[in-house]
């Protein structure tokens, strides 16, 4: 037979192992496996590596993307607020050579200290930088050599991918065997963001020093190549400390390359930059868009959004602002604060509590000043939805009945305002009634006391930290709190608080606050996405639930602040008073529905006593209130009637109305009057503002702190270890007398009231 018959004989499946070369992969299957990886793991790499070296151009200096205008808008994503405009004449282009040469040194020092002799890359530091990545530890140290950064700034950005890290070192090799190193260290000088709007190294010398870069001394070169590491954070007018450690890194580096000799190193000193000079940021449209705007950018470089990229990359950047919340909030606070004392200042922040989205913001109305929403503030009788919360959370029901009679802690007996006493009654109804002596007792129920109204606090999404306190929030010196925490002794922000109100709203689910919905490239590169925010349950929904039945009624006897169409809400009043002057110095309003959480605060900024136009004290159930209420009906004319969800069983109660009736007790009125009710009647009392209970020998002292750019902040009784309770918040006058006696008191109105007034009498006039 021959040989093509022999071919034709076989069937489809057979295979020819006559051929030589097909027969020895099918005997090396080994060989063969290692051969495919060569070719896929070396071949088409270099393949890759060879087209991207030959057609890649580098940019000189001169053609490096000029600066871009980025954008600042509301929620709809065309109502303008702001915008951030890099100033003119920020990049000089100057020549190597005009730059001293120990400025170069300098830089050298700080972000390179190979460069004359390396490849264009670092091959050890690339090695730790991929130990870095794999371990997650970022000391492992960096990759990029100043070719790689010029690189990286100029071509290929900063994308945190292999396939980006790849292009960077193939270009900077190319760059390295094209360009001399003196060259290639001057384009670098020429484009380098050094903060302060200044691109390059003669900017840079003029922005911080006001001088040509020529006249620039060691001492400055080394503090100007130290910023180029993170230039906002390393500006010595914002972190001397963190300025001038760096700045020692690279002199040290210059003293151990040989570039400045011991003598040089020992005798310098940290020099002084001139103020910044530029005006990088603008409000468009009113003027308290500067709050929202500052707000803006320090959320954006939390994300790693730095001012680089906010001057020359054009975004645009799309808030979670409201327009419509927006203006309520503004008018709300301008039309309220119309005709009260020129010393007064009010702030208002609104959320969303499906979101986390802040809505609404007033800060004040100077675009440059003080942010008021975003300063640390005593919260008075506020804060004691908190503790309502905790309280809940460990099985004590809103029907509980607490005594009001006065209570001793540390050396200080604290006493309700007057005299005023329910006898016992129920924890909602010691809300509404907003009675001190009931809360501390309430607080000393809980398994752990304050720290439980502390953590509480904290789940809700108070901010643990505040920039310039020194310690953490809700607490003393940063051990444990004291008994005056449940009575909002300690600050802070009005930010804070509608974040807790927030969470409240939402069953117990905490979206974290911000502002910034979507930042986008000006080719449209999404930098950053908020527009899906994940909750996280830190409450139980029939905590929450059950915490807002009790708050539901307090609008409605706060002088008649329930919303429009009687739409429901969830609310309390709070004030605080200026040491022992009997005056008040903070009102709080702030209240909720299931779509906003709006927390109002009215006070000065000079630790003057809180006056109304009339020269009367000031109390949350007064202008604070007004000025919720116009913010929230404005916020939701128009939008669905939202009822809250039904509270489930706690401690054998659910919800807060079964149990507004409850307890008996008597007082006595500002002029005698007595009375005694079980019948559950709204009677508020009317009284005037108590002078702060004398703190007992031993007792601790007031504490004042001066945080940088706010006013100056004094929380009485924090100031000495030994524990003592805050002064009790100051009574809020009430519309209407109670009928307890013809000396003006009421005779324990409201299920066993009040005889004389209340902390907060506008909460249901108790």
């Amino acid at each position: 037979m021959s040989q093509t018959d022999r071919t034709r004989g076989r069937s489809d499946g057979d295979r020819d192992d006559s051929s030589p070369r097909r027969g020895w992969f099918r005997r090396h299957p080994v060989w063969t496996t290692l051969i495919l990886l060569v070719v896929v793991v070396l071949v088409i790499p270099l393949a890759i590596v060879g087209v991207t070296y030959s057609r890649t151009e580098i940019p000189r200096p001169g053609s490096v993307a000029t600066n871009q205008i980025s954008e600042i808008y509301t929620n709809d994503g065309s109502t303008m607020i702001g915008r951030i405009v890099p100033p003119e004449g920020n990049r000089t282009l100057v020549e190597v050579d005009a730059i001293p040469v120990h400025v170069r040194n300098a830089v050298i020092a700080a972000e390179d200290r190979s460069f004359y002799t390396n490849e264009g890359y670092d091959p050890t530091g690339i090695g730790r930088a991929v130990i870095g990545q794999v371990t997650g530890e970022s000391s492992a140290g960096g990759g990029s050599t100043i070719t790689q950064q010029y690189v990286k700034n100029t071509m290929v950005g900063d994308a945190p991918t292999y396939e980006r890290k790849a292009k960077e070192i193939i270009i900077a090799a190319k760059m390295t065997n094209e360009w001399s190193k003196d060259q290639i260290l001057g384009a670098y000088l020429n484009t380098i963001y050094f903060g302060r709007g200044a691109y390059g190294i003669a900017a840079a010398s003029t922005a911080y020093f006001n001088k040509p870069v020529e006249n620039l001394t060691v001492e400055e070169g080394a503090l100007l190549a130290g910023v180029i590491q993170s230039p906002s954070a390393l500006d010595p007018l914002s972190n001397a400390a963190a300025s001038e450690g760096r700045w020692n890194y690279v002199m040290d580096g210059m003293r151990d390359m040989g570039a400045i000799d011991a003598q040089q190193r020992g005798m310098a000193v940290f020099p002084q930059v001139v103020e910044d000079p530029q005006a990088v940021d603008q409000n468009v449209g009113d003027p308290t868009n500067g709050a929202i705007r500052r707000q803006v950018l320090a959320e954006l470089a939390m994300a790693d959004i730095d001012e680089q990229m906010l001057n020359t990359r054009g975004l645009k950047i799309t808030t979670t602002i409201d327009p419509t919340t927006q203006n309520a909030v503004v008018e709300a606070a301008r039309g309220n604060m119309q005709g009260e004392r020129p010393e007064n200042r009010a702030a208002v922040v609104s959320i969303n509590p499906r979101t986390g989205g802040v809505i609404g913001y007033y800060g004040g109305e100077d675009a440059e000043g003080w942010d008021y929403a975003n300063a640390p503030l005593q919260t008075g009788s506020t804060f004691k939805i908190f503790g309502v919360a905790a309280a809940l959370e460990q099985g004590i029901g809103l029907g509980t009945q607490i005594s009001s009679a006065p209570v001793t802690t540390g050396n200080v007996t604290v006493t309700n305002v007057d005299g005023q006493s329910c006898g016992s009654c129920s924890v909602a109804l010691a809300l509404k009634m907003s009675l001190n002596t009931s809360f501390i007792r309430l607080q000393r129920m809980l398994e752990n006391g304050a720290n439980d109204v502390r953590d509480m606090a904290h789940r809700a999404g108070v901010a643990k930290e505040i920039p310039g306190l020194p310690w953490e929030t809700l607490s003393e010196s940063g051990e444990d709190p004291y008994d005056g925490l449940i009575l909002g002794q300690y600050p802070i922000r009005v930010r804070d608080m509608a974040t807790g109100l927030a969470t409240f709203a939402a069953e117990g689910v905490h979206r974290p606050t911000h502002f910034i919905e979507k930042v986008e490239t000006a080719d449209g590169e999404v930098l950053l996405d908020n527009s899906s925010p994940e909750g996280e349950e830190v409450v139980d929904a029939d905590v929450a639930n059950n915490l807002t039945s009790a708050m539901e009624p307090i609008a409605a006897y706060s002088n008649g602040k329930a919303l429009a169409g009687g739409r429901p809400s969830a609310a309390k009043s709070g004030t605080t008073q200026l040491g022992d002057t009997g005056y008040n110095k903070d009102a709080w309003f702030v209240g909720y529905t299931p779509s906003i959480a709006t927390a109002v605060w009215v006070g000065t900024d000079d630790n003057e006593p809180l006056l109304n136009a009339w020269g009367g004290t000031m109390y949350g159930s007064a202008v604070p209130a007004d000025i919720w209420k116009s913010a929230m009906d404005g916020a939701l004319s128009g939008t669905d009637w939202e009822s809250f969800p039904t509270p489930g069983y706690i401690g054998g109660q659910a919800g807060a109305s079964q149990w507004e009736s409850s307890g008996t007790g008597t007082g006595t009125g500002n002029t005698g009057g007595t009375g005694s009710a079980q019948q559950a009647v709204p009677q508020p009392s009317v009284a005037p503002a108590p002078a702060e209970p004398a703190p007992a020998p031993g007792a601790p002292g007031p504490l004042t702190l001066n945080v940088p750019g706010l006013p100056e902040i004094v929380i009485p009784g924090a100031g000495a270890p030994a524990p003592a309770p805050a002064p009790a918040p100051a009574p809020e006058p009430a519309p209407v007398p109670g009928g307890g006696g013809n000396g003006g008191g009421t005779g324990g109105g409201n299920g066993g009231g009040a005889g004389g007034g209340a902390d907060d009498p506008g909460d249901g006039g108790a």
